[in-house]
C-alpha cells in the first residue's frame, strides 16, 4: 500500500530488412547491406540501480522487455527472479476485475457505492449514495484514506508495527477507521489518493460475485496469464521463495538510523489496496496483456485509460481507473502503477502499445529514486553522480 506521494512516483528488436535501389534505365545498383536493429542499451538503467544501492537501498532489481528482447539488472543483495510485495500495484488488478464485471453486465461503474455496500460509507459527511464505484477507482470520491489516520499510522507504520505485524485486519475495520474522519472533498470535485477507495472496491467485488476478491483476481487474471510468481496472500505473513529480505526504518524522521527487518507481516492491513506479491517478470506480463487488450474489451480499456489530473503541482501525472499515465522528461508516456509497503518500493510501467515495459523493486522504503530508473530506461538519462 502506498502513500499519495509514493503513488505519484510512478511510476525493440525488429526484423532486419534488405534495401535495394534501382538506377534509371535497366541498370540495377548493388543492394544495400541488410541493417541490424540496434540492440537496446540498458547501461543507464543499471547505473540507476547501482545509484540506489549507493544511496542506502540494500538491494534493487529491474527487468525490461523491449519488443522481443529482455534484460534483467540487479544491484546489492537481490536476485533477478526475486518475488516482492507490490503494494498499490494491487490496485490495477482490482480495477481490471471490476471492469470485467461491468463488461459482463454484473455491475456498472456508475452505480452508487451504497447499492453494493449499504450503510458502509457513512459518517462525518461520507455518503455512499453520492459516490460511484468509478470515483473509487480514479480517486475522485473524496473518501478519507485510512492510511492517513494517525492512530493507524502509529500502530501499523511506526515502531509499534513490530508488536502488531501479525495482526489481522478486516476490510470493515479499515473502512470504519476512515469514517471517523471528514471526507477530503465532495465526490467528483477534486482528486486525492485514498487507500480506502480500494478497500471498498475489493468489498464491491466480493458483494457482486459472492467470492473473495483475491479469488476473482486469481481466476480472472493470475491463472489465465500463468503468473506463477503472483499471489494474493490474504493473512499469510511469510514471503514465498525466491525473495530477499525487506527493510524499513519505521520512522518518518529522516535522521533515524536503526533499520528493521520487516519481511514478515500480515498483509490484511492493506487488503485490496495493496496486499499482493509478484515478481518483475509477472508484472510485465500483466501490464503488457492489459494494455494490448487481452484482459478487457475495447470499451472497458478505453474507460480505464480515461485519466484525470492529479493536481497542478504534478502536471506530468494523470490517473485513470487503477492505472496511472506519466509523461517522462523526454516526452515519452508510460502507463502503470507504483506500490509501496513495508520494506518494499515498486514500479511497473509500459508504453501504451505494451511493447516496452519495466518492472522494478527496492527492498527498502526510506531511500532510493525509482523515478531515476524509469528515466534511465525510457529516456536514456543516466543518474547524476
Amino acid at each position: 500500500m502506498t502513500s499519495a506521494r509514493a503513488a505519484r512516483t510512478l511510476l525493440a528488436a525488429t526484423a532486419a530488412t534488405a534495401v535495394a535501389a534501382l538506377t534509371a534505365g535497366a541498370l540495377a545498383a548493388p543492394a544495400v547491406a541488410a541493417t541490424t536493429p540496434k540492440k537496446p542499451d540498458h547501461t543507464a538503467t543499471q547505473r540507476a540501480l547501482d545509484a540506489a544501492v549507493a544511496e542506502g537501498v540494500p538491494g534493487a532489481v529491474a527487468q525490461v522487455r523491449s519488443g522481443r528482447t529482455a534484460w534483467t539488472g540487479t544491484a546489492g543483495e537481490r536476485g533477478g527472479q526475486d518475488r516482492y510485495r507490490v503494494g498499490s500495484i494491487t490496485k490495477t488488478f482490482v480495477a481490471t476485475v471490476l471492469l470485467q464485471l461491468q463488461a459482463e453486465d454484473r455491475l456498472d461503474l456508475d452505480d452508487p457505492v451504497e447499492k453494493w455496500l449499504p450503510g458502509v460509507v457513512r459518517g462525518n459527511g461520507h455518503d455512499g449514495r453520492k459516490i460511484t464505484v468509478r470515483q473509487l477507482l480514479n480517486h475522485t470520491s473524496g473518501v478519507y484514506s485510512v492510511t492517513s489516520d494517525p492512530g493507524f499510522q502509529q500502530k501499523v507504520f511506526g515502531p509499534e508495527f513490530l508488536q502488531n505485524r501479525y495482526d489481522t485486519w478486516t476490510p470493515e475495520q479499515l473502512v470504519a477507521i476512515a469514517m471517523t474522519h471528514k471526507p477530503d472533498f465532495a465526490p467528483g470535485t477534486s482528486w486525492n489518493y485514498s487507500n480506502t477507495n480500494y478497500v471498498l472496491a475489493g468489498m464491491v467485488i466480493e458483494k457482486a460475485t459472492g467470492r473473495p476478491y483475491g479469488k476473482e483476481v486469481e481466476r480472472r487474471i493470475i491463472k489465465p496469464l500463468k503468473l506463477r510468481a503472483t499471489s494474493v496472500p490474504g493473512t499469510k505473513a511469510k514471503m514465498p521463495q525466491p525473495s530477499s529480505r525487506a527493510y524499513s526504518k519505521l520512522s518518518i524522521d529522516p535522521s533515524a538510523t536503526k533499520i528493521h527487518d520487516v519481511t514478515e507481516l500480515n498483509p490484511s492491513l492493506a487488503y485490496a489496496a495493496g496486499e499482493m506479491i509478484s515478481d518483475s517478470n509477472d508484472l510485465q506480463t500483466f501490464y503488457r496483456a492489459l494494455l494490448k487488450g487481452k484482459l478487457l474489451p475495447k470499451g472497458e480499456l478505453r474507460e480505464m485509460t480515461q485519466a484525470v489530473p492529479v493536481g497542478a503541482e504534478n502536471p506530468e501525472f494523470h490517473y485513470g481507473l487503477g492505472l496511472m499515465r506519466q509523461k517522462l522528461s523526454c516526452g515519452k508516456e508510460v502507463w502503470g502503477h507504483g506500490g509501496g509497503i513495508h520494506g518494499s518500493s515498486s514500479e511497473a510501467v509500459a508504453t501504451r502499445d505494451g511493447e516496452h515495459s519495466l518492472a522494478m523493486n527496492f527492498n527498502a522504503d526510506w531511500t532510493g529514486d525509482s523515478a531515476a530508473v524509469l528515466e534511465a530506461e525510457f529516456c536514456g538519462t543516466a543518474p547524476k553522480s
